[in-house]
């Protein structure tokens, strides 16, 4: 028991116990963002600002630039996405779940390429782009970017960018010795596809009462 226990957590005994703390309330409000997501609930922004504000301050703390710039976008993103979410499209509607258009796919396509050219600057730049991981967070941060692009726009495309970052975040972070932080990208991957089935059954079922 003790050896599986020191597998997953032994790379904590050398943090600060606030950090390990502040790491354990982001992971929760981080959880309860992606299921008022699934939900299609407005709670989905200020429970994602409060986890990203925490996780922003670590990753700095830890010198993780790629994931701390994702997480300080999150919550840029979360601003817009919060006022897009309200936004009335008529008298009595607000702006619905839809599907991406060609001009949005696009647009998706820039900002992924854009995030990669962006990421590989300032990896370089802060002498970064030492490791196979620097690749990797390369390509997370661009599918995030994305995700968390659609998920403002209200696109049910957003779901599948998040589960495939989340996919690959589960390992990665397990790798930098995050543990918990894993275990948050595992839940996010179940949660992911179960708010993917959730928001198609949504969009299907406005599709047949139009």
């Amino acid at each position: 028991m003790n050896q599986i226990f020191n597998f997953f957590f032994s790379q904590y005994s050398d943090y600060q116990t606030l950090d390990i703390v502040l790491e354990i309330v982001a992971v929760i409000f981080g959880f309860l963002s992606v299921w008022f997501s699934k939900k299609n609930n407005i709670l989905v922004f200020p429970t994602g600002m409060i986890s990203t504000c925490i996780f922003v301050y670590l990753l700095l703390k830890w010198q993780l630039l790629g994931d701390m710039m994702i997480n300080a976008y999150y919550f840029i993103m979360s601003v817009v996405g919060w006022y897009i979410w309200t936004r009335k499209v008529d008298a009595k509607h607000e702006t619905p779940i839809s599907k991406t258009t060609k001009k949005e796919k696009i647009i998706s396509f820039v900002i992924f390429v854009a995030t990669l050219v962006f990421v590989f600057i300032v990896y370089k730049t802060f002498d970064k782009w030492t490791s196979w991981v620097a690749y990797v967070d390369t390509v997370t941060t661009a599918t995030f970017f994305v995700g968390m692009w659609l998920m403002a726009k209200r696109k049910i495309e957003n779901w599948i960018y998040w589960i495939i970052g989340d996919i690959i975040s589960i390992p990665l972070y397990f790798y930098k010795g995050f543990t918990f932080t894993s275990f948050q990208y595992l839940g996010f991957t179940i949660i992911a596809i179960f708010g993917y089935l959730a928001w198609k059954k949504h969009l299907n079922n406005n599709l047949v009462t139009a």
